[in-house]
């Protein structure tokens, strides 16, 4: 057998151990020895030390320590009560209009987004908060489902995003590349979900009626804002303008972000020393599976690489005679088929090696190229059956929330993540144009 065929048939495999439920990271480790072994010539030696440089490499790599620190700051912040006040006063200026609780959901995500980057904080913390001010509302259930988790899904993609920093290391574009280019889309998202529950509830007002109570006055109001919005504003721009401006790296911006969103817990009078130890210690059990991933992911990477598969699959796709356009299209479909069944990371370890390179082939742009990948992956925390923001969700909701209501709610989401991916591969300046502006014309490549 040829190594380019067996690198073939490990592809396979791998997708082999994943459906019988082995672990992700294991499964990948594990198929990196085995397949080493086998295609140069029985030489676990030389295949353990393959792996120990690889290793050694990822724990090299500075970038990655913004990883745990990016991951602490969401943890603090969400400790902090941040999402409470944000989605209070979101409730208040908004719940008097048609879908406007809807549209506070989605506005609250999107600011959480920015500061905590992670979905799973963003879809618990906010959940928990508008599930049951929604219901008392008598808002259509699926659609309560669709934009809790839709507006979760931000999480992963406006910066501080932990997937970007990732993304930035294994491909080594500039995470502030990234951070730039990924605010276009993460807003362009936003707004989309915000039209789709403005139209719904003006062609079916029952779906999402507006609230005939609670009137605050415009001083209240300037207050409540002042207060819940004015501080994770001014961490975001601490955090991601240092990064953007050129004065500190990832890495110090993220360090500058748990310092910020301690300040923020004590303000807010939450601070407590149990809640820096549970801060730590949930840092420390999502940082250990995330670096366990990489190892596995590289071993798999090195040794696939390294028997050509790669270049095999790469020039079977190249060898397709398909339009540059429709190539992209294939790539964007593959990753997500693979989001049905892997999370993003998985995704990453597997593709950037692949398809990085046929991107190059066919000249587009890398920062925009890799940018689509992201916005495509966000996709992966919705769709069945393994979509991480629908047991994140049904995890809190209370039984009249069904996971047949959960399901039918994404599915609106899902196209309307579709169409902004759309807009974003015939639209490139969506993504290139903060870059750009920032960093100059240097990111047009």
């Amino acid at each position: 057998m040829s190594p380019e065929t067996l690198a073939v048939v490990m592809f396979f495999t791998l997708f082999v151990g994943l459906l019988l439920g082995h672990p992700l990271a294991f499964t990948l480790g594990l198929l990196g020895v085995v397949f080493g072994v086998i295609g140069w010539g029985g030489s676990i030696d030389a295949v353990l030390a393959l792996l120990a440089n690889r290793a050694y490499g990822v724990m090299e790599e500075y970038v990655l320590v913004a990883v745990p620190l990016f991951i602490m700051m969401a943890q603090v912040l969400d400790a902090s009560g941040i999402a409470e006040r944000l989605f209070e006063t979101m409730h208040i200026v908004m719940g008097r209009l048609r879908g406007g609780l809807g549209i506070a959901v989605i506005i609250a995500c999107t600011i959480f987004s920015a500061t905590a980057g992670v979905v799973g904080a963003t879809v618990v913390s906010i959940g928990l908060l508008a599930i049951p001010a929604l219901m008392r509302a008598g808002y259509n259930i699926p659609l309560i489902a669709g934009c809790i988790t839709a507006g979760g899904t931000l999480g992963i993609l406006i910066p501080p995003s932990i997937m970007l920093v990732v993304y930035g290391s294994l491909s080594q574009i500039s995470v502030g590349w990234l951070y730039a280019a990924a605010f276009g889309p993460g807003f362009l998202l936003s707004a989309l979900y915000i039209a789709y529950i403005v139209v719904v509830c003006l062609i079916k007002p029952e779906y999402g009626p507006a609230e005939t109570s609670g009137a605050h006055s415009g001083a209240e109001k300037a207050a409540m804002f002042a207060k819940s919005i004015v501080p994770p504003i001014i961490l975001v721009l601490i955090v991601l303008g240092s990064i953007v401006a050129g004065i500190a790296t990832p890495t110090e911006a993220a360090g500058m972000g748990v310092l910020g969103a301690v300040i923020m817990t004590i303000g807010y009078g939450k601070f407590s020393w149990k809640m820096m130890k549970d801060a730590c210690w949930s840092t420390t059990i999502t940082t250990s599976m995330i670096m366990t991933l990489f190892l596995g992911g590289n071993a798999f990477q090195a040794v696939f690489m390294g028997l050509g598969g790669g270049d095999a699959i790469s020039n079977f796709m190249l060898g397709l005679n398909l339009s540059p356009i429709a190539l992209l299209f294939v790539m964007m479909a593959i990753v997500f088929f693979l989001g049905c069944f892997l999370d993003w990371l998985g995704i990453l370890l597997i593709v950037i090696p692949i398809f990085t390179p046929v991107s190059q082939e066919l000249g587009f742009n890398g920062l925009w190229f890799a940018t689509l990948i992201c916005v495509n992956l966000q996709m992966a925390f919705l769709t069945p059956p393994f979509g991480y923001s629908i047991f994140y969700l049904k995890g809190i909701a209370p039984p009249e929330i069904t996971i047949y209501h959960i399901y039918k709610g994404i599915i609106p989401f899902v196209i309307l993540q579709w169409i902004g991916l759309i807009l974003c591969i015939f639209i490139p300046e969506i993504i290139l144009w903060a870059p750009a502006r920032f960093f100059g014309p240097s990111v047009l490549g």
